[in-house]
């Protein structure tokens, strides 16, 4: 059973190939506050690796991962 998470800011990237998707995600999240979670939509199966990657890099929280299909959603607490 998925966990409930109190999403502040959803993103929906869409087609958005990953290296747009991260610099739209790094953007985004800068405006955020410490400790608040962003819920990604992506599309694209190469975010299952670059955003947990990205994610340790930057020192975020990637709180879990979830595969509908070719459709994934990402709960990330900003770190």
């Amino acid at each position: 059973m998925a966990q409930e998470y109190q999403v502040n800011l959803l993103y929906d990237a869409g087609q958005t190939g990953c290296g747009e998707l991260i610099m739209n995600l790094f953007l985004t999240m800068k405006k955020m506050e410490s400790g608040q979670i962003i819920k990604v939509i992506s599309y694209d199966p190469g975010a299952r690796e670059d955003i947990p990657a990205w994610c340790r890099m930057q020192k975020h929280s990637l709180l879990e991962r979830q595969d509908f299909g070719k459709t994934s959603h990402y709960y990330i607490e900003k770190g």
